[in-house]
Formats: C-alpha cells, sequence, structure tokens
C-alpha cells in the first residue's frame, strides 16, 4: 500500500477546505493510498511538513491550498524520491490551471474529490524547479514593476481575497505612475546584457499574470532551461503598453520585449530592488542568481498534461 501525506493550508482560498478533507482521504483510499491529514500552521511548517515526508520516504504529498502552500511543500521534497500531488483549494492556482486541474470551489466543492481521483492514479513525472538567490520556485520570480504590486499587496482575509484580481491591477497602475525602472546588468549563461527595464522574468511554466497571460507558449516542465523575459520602458504608459502586450499574447513579436532561454542567471544593479517568487515576495537586493534545478522534483501529474514535458515517460520509479 503507498502512503502519503494530505497537507492543508487552512487559511487558503475564498472558501474553507477543512469540511472536504475527508473526501479526498476516501478517494485515495480507494486507489491504495493510506494517508495521514495534518494542517500547515505557517509557510515554514508546510517546508517542513515536505521534509519530514521525504524523510520518512513517503510516496507522496497531496497538498491542498494555493500556490504559496504548493511551493513551500515542494521546497521540502526537492531532490528526494517523495512526489507532490496539487489539489488546488487557493485563490488563484495557476500553477494546477497549468496542469489542467479545476480548482475547489464552494459552487463545486466536489472538485477536490475529482482531483484526488485523477491524481491517485497519475504517473510520476520529473519536473525542473527554479532558483534565485538559494529559494526554490515552480513557476516564475520576477523584478521589477510586478515584485513592487506584489509587495504592497497583504490579502489576508477571505472577503479581501474575492478582490486579488483588480487589487493587483490597481496596485501595477499606482507603481508605475511613480516608478521609472530599473538599469540592469544580466548574464544569462555567459551572455551579457544591459538596459532600463521595468519588468524581468524568469518562469519555468507557461503562463504568467495569474494564468491570464500565455508568456511562454513553447516552456517545457522537463528541458532543463528556464525562460528569461526583459520588458522595457520608463513610464506608466510603457507599463500599461507591457500589460497590454502580455495580455494579448503581442509580446511574443513586440521589439520592446527581449526573450531567451537559460540555466544560470545573474542580475545586477545599482540601487536595490524587490523580487517576488511565485508571487510571494521576497526582501530587497542589489542581485539576484537565477538557475535551474534539473529534473530534481517527482511530481503525480494527470494524463492531459504530459504536453508540458519533453520526455514523458509511462511512470518515473
Amino acid at each position: 500500500m503507498r502512503e502519503a501525506l494530505v497537507v492543508y493550508n487552512p487559511a487558503a482560498g475564498r472558501f474553507p477546505v477543512k469540511p472536504h478533507l475527508k473526501a479526498i482521504e476516501s478517494e485515495l483510499a480507494k486507489a491504495g493510498w493510506k494517508t495521514e491529514i495534518l494542517a500547515t500552521k505557517s509557510g515554514e511548517h508546510a517546508v517542513q511538513l515536505g521534509k519530514q515526508a521525504a524523510a520518512e520516504k513517503l510516496d507522496a504529498v497531496f497538498t491542498v491550498g494555493g500556490d504559496g502552500t504548493i511551493g513551500q511543500v515542494s521546497s521540502g521534497l526537492i531532490g528526494s524520491e517523495t512526489a507532490l500531488g496539487v489539489l488546488p483549494a487557493g485563490t488563484s492556482n495557476v500553477w494546477a490551471n497549468e496542469l489542467g486541474l479545476a480548482p475547489f470551489t464552494l459552487a463545486n466543492p466536489g472538485r477536490l474529490r475529482e482531483n484526488a481521483r485523477i491524481l491517485a492514479n497519475s504517473s510520476i513525472q520529473k519536473v525542473d524547479v527554479g532558483s534565485c538567490n538559494d529559494h526554490s520556485f515552480m513557476m516564475w520570480t520576477g523584478l521589477g514593476l510586478d515584485a513592487l504590486a506584489i509587495r504592497s499587496i497583504k490579502l489576508k482575509s477571505r472577503f479581501e481575497k474575492f478582490f486579488a484580481v483588480p487589487a493587483h491591477a490597481v496596485s501595477i497602475i499606482w507603481n508605475a505612475s511613480r516608478w521609472k525602472g530599473m538599469q540592469l546588468r544580466i548574464w544569462a549563461d555567459g551572455r551579457e546584457m544591459e538596459g532600463h527595464y521595468l519588468l524581468l522574468i524568469a518562469n519555468n511554466i507557461r503562463t504568467y499574470m495569474g494564468g491570464l497571460s500565455t508568456l511562454s507558449p513553447n516552456a517545457y516542465l522537463d528541458d532543463g532551461l528556464l525562460d528569461l523575459w526583459l520588458f522595457r520602458g520608463e513610464n506608466l504608459a510603457d507599463a500599461l503598453r507591457i500589460v497590454y502586450d502580455l495580455r494579448s499574447g503581442h509580446h511574443l513579436k513586440s521589439s520592446k520585449a527581449q526573450h531567451i532561454t537559460f540555466q544560470s542567471l545573474r542580475v545586477q544593479a545599482d540601487s536595490p530592488f524587490f523580487i517576488h517568487m511565485d508571487a510571494e515576495s521576497k526582501e530587497a537586493t542589489q542581485e539576484a542568481k537565477i538557475t535551474v534545478i534539473k529534473r530534481s522534483l517527482r511530481l503525480l501529474m494527470p494524463p492531459n498534461s504530459l504536453h508540458l514535458l519533453q520526455n514523458a515517460s509511462k511512470n518515473v520509479t
């Protein structure tokens, strides 16, 4: 019998998931999983639960929560034999949407049971993880306008989370009206660049902007590469253009956007800048070192998400 931990964040999302955890446990038991259910007490506790599961050599950790909780648990699993299973119940659920898993909502609480059923018999695939200044990320890390906007938003209550998207949009516009961008020096796999930018994104997945933008339509989760996007600009009009281009897909052909793939990246600036990793704000720094940790995370992947892999295997053991 396979053994797993079911980790849930009681504060995640717009609606409480605790009343629905028995349905997850029941669905996994039908597929031969023996589970224990534990609640996270903090972000650090979520990391520790991942490490604990890895140390105990459990087969998987099924994580019930949003992108933040999923990222925290995954950071404790990197390099281990314990797989991550994602049961989305957060505010944005970008990672789950990337995998084609519909999130839990009050209107459709059965999604948790359905996703547990899908993952219970899914294949385990090895995927890449990003690292920025020794902190891991699953989706993206960014600096500039988006990092400023994320830092200024603190959605604590479930009521506030209903307004997450408009709050983010307002924050971007407010910051763009006051901020003029940053002069950066960039080294990507030995290639050197310099310029004045409003936004830098290093991404591992295809989507951005809470899933509203297809940033890198040809990105793969297991190719040993990250994508780098650089957006030039210095005023509010430029910022609005960037948002429009990202939303519409025009950035793919824009002369104001630059794109390369890389394995190792270093960014320096003359003054401190803020960073976000998977939409979690980090402290200001003047240097960022970003690398890919190749195929370092074992992931339970739904059958309809295998197109995100270059080298999908029937099952990784």
